[in-house]
């Protein structure tokens, strides 16, 4: 058994990356834990399990910050949970090879896409498709960097949904939360601006993430040993980040994201390569 006093501190880190970049926790708690010797099946499971606890520590904090949209997230959120039913249960059948590649790639292929865009500054949506505006998805918040309050309206609610079924099937199958799915989803496809996409994933991987623990808790996965010291160093680590967040540009926030991403996915696909 791991000891406290390692557990906590990485834990710690983990809860204030997944509040700070919108990812969840999980992108730091696998390749931890498997590199002190938790095998990865186990570590999904604990990580899912943490997931639930960085989006309470910091999506309460991002809606009473007004920041996130909850209209957004409660239509999205029935999209993921059924994905995420799927993609746990796909992990329970298949061995662990393929979980460090496909961690490492869906990681890498975020942060591609968000390199790729990254030039771009957001632009405001100024027409609405007939769906997303009969669904009301749009709001407002203070960003306090500018000085101002920022008014926005999501688009194309009709590719996002069946995308965010996509996301939570990668939620159940990693363990990660798939922040960085949805982070994608809200920015590029559904047009709001990054730190409503980043507040309002923070409040669907919670959800997610607890249809996703459900599967590996029948399964027997789920240690309470590795849990207690996970979930409280996570919840102290999204409350710091969440302090911080709302005190930063979206250009910081951004960069910060797209570091951590490079970072921790090219470290699993050469020990998914490797054999672990």
């Amino acid at each position: 058994m791991i000891s406290f006093h390692v557990l906590f501190p990485v834990a710690v880190v983990a809860g204030f990356v997944g509040a700070m970049s919108g990812m969840g926790g999980g992108i730091i708690l696998i390749p931890a834990l498997t590199l002190l010797g938790v095998s990865i099946k186990h570590a999904i499971a604990i990580s899912i399990l943490s997931v639930i606890a960085t989006s309470s520590g910091s999506a309460s904090a991002y809606v009473r910050d007004h920041i996130t949209n909850l209209k957004v997230g409660m239509f999205l959120e029935m999209f993921t949970i059924v994905g995420a039913l799927a993609g746990a249960a796909i992990t329970l059948a298949i061995s662990a090879r393929p979980l460090y590649i496909a961690f490492g790639a869906v990681l890498l292929g975020s942060w591609l896409a968000l390199l790729i865009v990254g030039h771009e500054t957001w632009q405001a949506v100024t027409q609405q498709d007939p769906i997303s505006r009969w669904l009301e998805l749009e709001g407002s918040y203070p960003d306090l960097t500018l000085g101002q309050t920022i008014h926005y309206k999501a688009r194309r609610a009709y590719i996002g949904a069946p995308l965010m079924f996509g996301a939570g099937m990668i939620a159940g199958l990693l363990g990660i939360g798939a922040g960085a799915v949805k982070v994608l989803i809200h920015d590029l496809v559904m047009g709001l601006p990054p730190k409503v996409s980043t507040t309002t994933s923070n409040l669907i991987i919670g959800v997610t993430a607890l249809a996703g623990t459900s599967v590996y808790l029948a399964a027997g996965l789920i240690s309470p040993g590795l849990a207690a010291p996970i979930i409280l160093g996570v919840v102290l680590g999204a409350f710091l980040g969440t302090r911080l967040l709302v005190r930063l540009s979206n250009h910081s926030v951004r960069r910060f994201f797209l570091f951590i991403l490079l970072i921790l996915s090219v470290e699993m696909i050469i020990r998914g390569i490797r054999g672990a």
